[in-house]
């Protein structure tokens, strides 16, 4: 429903009138910023996120839904003061009317983060920022010249990490305050200081966390080219690991925390004794593969090993000879049974054969005088006498004029 007609006398419904009022506010305030403090913060297990922004006599309702607070680069807390920018709508089932929040700034930061960012594009073009001028820290620094306030927890951190990771190397504090006013000049001439004295191979400029106004002399100007112009490499590590000034983008090595400073600093030592302690044990597998290789080699040439080469060199001919034995055998045997049987076969048949065995059997043999033997009666009758052999003997002469053959 676009607009009311006032005139009609019939009674509206809520929804109605709601409708109308949301779409009044709708198109009245598309775009709108409003500062003042967050209170009844409650987040919603959706992520979304109620709570009202008030002041010293009024207070709206406001939602931050889930997309857009997972593009802020702040916290939000009840007490926060803010400038919100968003759209009113109305909530139909409460009939309240809201803020829909599409960006957060907290109070004061908008202006300053502006006023970064020139300053950043500024010093960027000046090349302080530039990869290529940024030199790698020393691999054994033997005194590290840290910039911080003496009474900070930031100097705390770094003094614990280094006596527990580096308790050999000198630690020179060069003190400052690190916020306030004064901060960005005390800051330069600590630089200035530890440079002009050489007081360490390395130099930490280090604070704890805070708020984008606490941090703000580590992106002044003048602190930005002092850590670009230091002879001494910079370690930078201001606030924690969300907070970023010009100071990191500017300094040699940019690290999140002072903690991580320090540990950077000494990462080099436990390098060190880590490569140390891999050659040895590389060293030790080297020289246990290669005495293992050894005892396989040597191995090769004992008693046993080459009885046990001879064996696998001579089996395949053994065996083969062993084969060629028995076949040899074999083949002997039986040729020998074959002329065996034939032998016997042919004695067999001359046995046979022989007149004798056949005078055995009660046959004679008849022959003349003259040896001839004589196979017919007629040839008988015309010899004068014939001689008669028996198996056992020979009778004769027979003469057959005496009428002895008929």
């Amino acid at each position: 429903m676009d607009s009311i007609d006032t005139t009609d006398h019939r009674p509206f419904t809520v929804s109605e009138i709601t409708q109308a009022i949301k779409a009044v506010l709708e198109r009245g305030f598309q775009s709108v910023r409003i500062e003042g403090e967050i209170s009844n913060f409650r987040p919603a297990s959706s992520g979304h996120v109620y709570f009202s922004l008030k002041d010293e006599s009024a207070s709206i309702s406001a939602v931050l839904f889930r997309n857009r607070r997972a593009q802020l680069d702040c916290q939000l807390s009840d007490g926060d003061q803010v400038v919100l920018s968003g759209s009113l709508s109305v909530y139909p089932p409460r009939g309240a009317y809201q803020l829909i929040v599409e960006h957060v700034e907290k109070s004061g930061e908008g202006q300053i983060l502006r006023m970064l960012e020139e300053r950043k594009r500024k010093l960027a073009a000046e090349g302080l920022f530039s990869e290529d001028r940024k030199r790698k820290l020393p691999l054994f620094p033997k005194r590290i010249a840290v910039v911080t306030s003496p009474t900070g927890a930031a100097i705390r951190d770094v003094l614990r990490v280094l006596k527990r990771r580096a308790a050999g190397v000198d630690v020179c504090i060069v003190p400052t305050a690190v916020q306030g006013d004064a901060a960005a000049e005390g800051i330069v001439r600590a630089i200035d200081r530890a440079n002009r004295h050489s007081l360490g191979d390395v130099l930490i400029v280090t604070r704890g966390g805070g708020s984008i106004e606490d941090l703000l002399p580590f992106s002044d100007e003048s602190v930005v080219r002092s850590v670009a112009g230091s002879a001494i490499p910079v370690i930078s590590a201001v606030g924690h690991e969300i907070d970023t000034a010009l100071s990191d983008l500017a300094a040699d090595y940019r690290a999140p925390t002072p903690s991580a400073a320090a540990e950077v600093v000494c990462a080099s030592h436990e390098e060190l004794a880590g490569t140390v302690l891999n050659l040895g044990r590389s060293i030790v597998r080297a020289f246990l593969d290669t005495r293992d290789r050894a005892r396989l080699a040597i191995r090769r040439f004992s008693t046993e090993e080459l009885e046990r080469s001879m064996r696998y060199l001579l089996q395949p001919h053994q065996q083969r000879l062993d084969e060629a034995l028995q076949n040899l055998r074999y083949g002997i045997n039986e040729r020998i049974q074959t002329a065996s049987y034939r032998i016997r076969v042919s004695a067999a048949s001359i046995e046979a054969a022989n007149p004798a065995h056949i005078l055995k059997q009660g046959y004679t043999m008849v022959r003349a005088e003259d040896g001839r033997i004589i196979v017919s009666a007629e040839a008988a009758r015309n010899e004068a006498s014939l001689l008669i052999d028996f198996h056992d003997g020979r009778v004769g002469p027979v003469h057959s004029d005496r009428g002895d053959i008929t």
